[in-house]
């Protein structure tokens, strides 16, 4: 735009030179957006859209907010995926002719915020980059807000599934791409429809190698690369130093709270896939996404934000290694069985702050006078957390106990410099202690000396004039200055200046007055500048502590997820597990963490497991729809996972092998978005679980088949449990629920099948389910009576008991005429479940075979059965 105004102009080349973000302009007060930016924020943020002249005789379209409290709109933006740029004013516009310089002096997104008011403190907030070179991947997860970094690198065959199940673990909400990344289908699949990320492709910049390097050197060090492995690993410098430039893009500084590389293995963990994370509820429940009936919420007793984002970590990335299985497992055994110590540290933890994101607002000079003092009252309850400690002789317990540092030092400061009221803002002074720095103290002196030396001069004034009604007061456009009532200006002496006239009086300033407000307002002036300086050296000298201030947080955060443990252990009556090397899954009287918490109205039965893999791999287990199957599976899964966390678990008695990965194929549902119908997702699920299972796994499998026709999915399911079962292919440890009771056969065919059933009681037309697991197939489907139970109306559950009969009867007579007519031997080799004679039109034998009855409510049998009989009758069929 020609001849715009100077400060339009300003506007127009940052915009130009950011045209993906939202600039945030800073006029006074107020952040300012213009033209496109204001018309798109203005309809997010519900702001009036106004104008603004721009020169050229044109408005340029504007909205605004208010600078101090811009955290809640910008929270809002980023949570919609928008980046915003602050640019904020350079020049003390008071102190400056002409144009203020203005720049950005930060970029936020989703993955770089570090405000506590934009963060969920239970969680951790990840900033993902990931590059691909050739068949090979490299990925790292960045918490900025925490300062922590996870790094991993995939090469070989099937790498691609290995990155897309490290995104469902962490779910970042950032995602950087270099360009053969971006062009994966199966990434980007994944990306779009699972997670809630925004995504950036990075330019190829981003991945030289001598530009990643050098990141990673500033921030790290040749040596601390050199320790790790990474200097000559080309694919984790570029995964890295590409995330570290575009966060030094972001910040416009180096990130100097990221002290350490965390390297991770691909075997290092339990793996737990997306829909396995999301069918047991680990974090979160699958129908509303709230904690409240998830696993974290059965096991968070935790007192801090730390500890609470690092159980959900524990929770998503169980581990592996029974070493470090035991070692955890012992300090929360240390802790139950010293209860007194333990509700200590527990009220102790709750005085804690999250030290994680305090030091990263202090490293990137963001924290105010509240977060030092936050930081201050922390460290004065961290000595007895570790004096708590001394005394427990698990070996995880005293590494952390040396781990801790109460950093008296730091604490000592703050407390000998902060004032603990400080205001929010930085720029209003009463930020430092009297006593703290002689020049301040001089400063505040003069300020309320001048005060008192106002009154002193109002009283002489009034005295000297003889004006009763003379007062001296303040503001900030005239300064200070005499005030008198218009019934007394004849008395008003010549040296006094008239300086603006009220309705009711006049002010006036005389020399004096104005030597006196030089040295107050100069004085003021210098004490708040000089406070802010005095405070940006104290927040530094606590910066470069920052290591030890991590150290320590870590360790806090490792004893408060440790206590969180035990508490629930004990709440909920919970015992150690035997952990071992054989591959045994061996439970007493086990139950569901959640669903024993949720009973309201009945006690929760108890069930045994035992699944090895030799004689008893497969569990096939059946009976009717409502009776516990689907609940006794999960329940096995989660006291697995609980147990390589290091919690204890809720049964009688458990001796558990390791597990690597436990795979679930629970419920059916479409997935709309990529659009795959219920039967698609199903098999691509089953798929996963058969091409990444081991013998060491434990497989979940609920009602595979269910999606498609009867024949079709009986054959499917025996396919796989077939495949899953043999030892030659995977031969793991699986629960397998089924409605096709034919399976059942497989226990008497194939070698490590077993079956078990849901018990019921059978009263009449009733049934009571006794949610027991015992040997043994089920008796039968029950689905009339679970349809009765539902609460369908008798009428419909008597005809569809007719239509029942009268389908039965069929079968029978169907198969007696084929064994009068062509002997045994005819229909021999025939399925067991097919019972329709020749003679029925190929037609309507194609609709029964596609019929789940087992599924299928009485309504929708009658239905169906209807249809049937009006089209036989039709071709005279019947």
């Amino acid at each position: 735009m020609a001849d715009v105004s100077p400060m339009m102009g300003q506007y127009l080349e940052i915009k130009k030179n950011n045209p993906d973000t939202i600039i945030f302009f800073r006029l006074g007060d107020f952040y300012e957006m213009f033209y496109d930016d204001a018309e798109e924020v203005s309809k997010v943020l519900e702001l009036t859209l106004t104008s603004r002249a721009a020169g050229n005789n044109e408005r340029a379209p504007m909205c605004g907010i208010p600078f101090h409290s811009a955290d809640s709109y910008l929270a809002r933006l980023v949570e919609k995926g928008y980046k915003i740029a602050i640019c904020e004013q350079l020049e003390d516009p008071k102190l400056t002719k002409g144009l203020v310089k203005r720049d950005i002096v930060r970029v936020i997104t989703k993955g770089s915020v570090i405000e506590s008011s934009m963060l969920d403190e239970s969680k951790n907030n990840y900033l993902s980059s990931i590059c691909f070179l050739s068949s090979s991947c490299g990925i790292c997860f960045i918490d900025v807000s925490t300062g922590v970094l996870n790094l991993t690198t995939f090469k070989g065959k099937g790498f691609e599934k290995k990155v897309v199940s490290e995104l469902g673990v962490y779910s970042p909400s950032e995602i950087l791409l270099n360009s053969e990344a971006a062009d994966c289908a199966a990434l980007s699949s994944f990306i779009n429809n699972r997670l809630q990320a925004s995504c950036e492709l990075l330019d190829d910049e981003y991945y030289s190698f001598d530009s990643a390097f050098k990141e990673c050197v500033l921030l790290f060090g040749k040596e601390k690369l050199d320790s790790l492995a990474l200097s000559d690993d080309k694919l984790a410098v570029l995964t890295i130093g590409s995330a570290l430039k575009y966060l030094k893009f972001l910040y416009k500084t180096d990130v100097l709270n990221i002290n350490d590389i965390n390297v991770f293995t691909d075997g290092q963990f339990m793996k737990l896939d997306f829909s396995t994370k999301r069918n047991l509820e680990i974090i979160e429940t699958m129908r509303s996404g709230e904690k409240k009936g998830s696993l974290l919420w059965v096991l968070d007793k935790t007192s801090t934000a730390m500890g609470k984002r690092l159980l959900r970590s524990w929770l998503e990335k169980p581990l592996i290694n029974l070493v470090q299985i035991s070692k955890r497992q012992n300090a929360v055994d240390a802790l139950f069985h010293d209860s007194i110590t333990l509700d200590q540290l527990h009220e102790e933890l709750k005085s804690v702050f999250d030290i994680e994101r305090l030091v990263t607002r202090i490293v990137l000079e963001t924290a105010n006078a509240k977060d030092l003092n936050s930081l201050r009252q922390t460290l004065e309850h961290v000595p007895e957390i570790k004096n708590r400690l001394k005394n427990f002789k698990s070996g995880y317990l005293k590494s952390l106990e040396s781990q801790i540092d109460i950093l008296s030092d730091v604490h000592d400061l703050i407390d000998a410099s902060i004032n603990p009221d400080a205001p929010f803002s930085l720029r209003d002074g009463d930020l430092i202690k009297r006593g703290f720095n002689a020049e301040l103290d001089e400063l505040i002196d003069i300020q309320k000396g001048g005060k008192h030396l106002l009154s002193k001069l109002e009283a002489a004034e009034k005295e000297r004039t003889g004006i009763p009604k003379l007062r001296i007061g303040f503001n900030k456009v005239f300064g200070y200055y005499i005030e008198v009532t218009n019934s007394y200006k004849s008395m008003v002496p010549e040296n006094y200046i008239r300086k603006q006239t009220l309705t009711n009086a006049e002010r006036y300033i005389t020399e004096e007055l104005k030597e006196h407000e030089n040295k107050v307002l100069g004085a003021q002036e210098r004490s708040v500048k000089l406070e802010f300086e005095l405070f940006s050296q104290i927040r530094s000298k606590i910066a470069s502590q920052c290591t030890r201030l991590q150290l320590t947080a870590s360790a806090l955060a490792a004893v408060d997820v440790l206590t969180s443990l035990a508490l629930a252990a004990i709440e909920n009556n919970y015992i150690c597990p035997v952990i071992t090397d054989k591959p045994v899954i061996d439970i007493k009287s086990g139950r569901h963490p959640v669903v024993e918490l949720m009973l309201t109205d009945s006690l929760f039965v108890p069930n045994d497991t035992y699944l090895d893999c030799d004689e008893n791999r497969t569990a096939i287990i059946t009976g009717p729809n409502m009776a516990g199957k689907s609940t006794y599976m999960r329940q096995v899964a989660l006291i697995c996972l609980m147990a390589q966390i290091g919690s204890f678990v809720p049964a009688e008695s458990a001796t558990l092998g390791i597990v690597d990965n436990i795979f679930t194929r629970v419920g059916a549902s479409d997935d709309l978005a990529s659009g795959q119908s219920t039967f698609m997702v199903e098999m691509s699920e089953v798929s996963n679980i058969i091409k990444s299972a081991t013998k060491n796994s434990l497989i979940i499998l609920d009602e595979v088949g269910r999606g498609t026709s009867t024949f079709d999915g009986m054959s499917i399911a025996r396919g796989c449990l077939e495949y899953i079962n043999d030892k030659r292919k995977i031969g793991a440890k699986t629960l397998f629920s089924t409605h096709y009771h034919e399976l059942t056969e497989l226990e008497n065919e194939i070698q490590g099948v077993k079956n078990y059933n849901i018990s019921v009681k059978k009263r009449g037309d009733s049934i009571i389910f006794l949610r027991k697991i015992v040997r043994g197939k089920a008796a039968g489907s029950y689905g009339l009576e679970v349809a009765k139970l539902a609460g369908l109306p008798s009428s419909v559950i008597n005809r569809a008991k007719s239509i029942l009969a009268s389908l039965e009867d069929e079968n029978n007579r169907s198969v007696l005429a084929l064994s009068d007519t062509e002997g045994v031997d005819a229909y021999s080799d025939m399925p067991s479940s097919l019972s329709l004679t020749s003679t029925v039109d190929d037609r309507i034998i194609d609709e029964l075979k596609n019929i789940d009855t087992d599924t299928l409510t009485p309504l929708e049998a009658l239905t169906m059965l209807n249809d049937l009989v009006n089209k036989a009758r039709s071709n005279g069929e019947f």
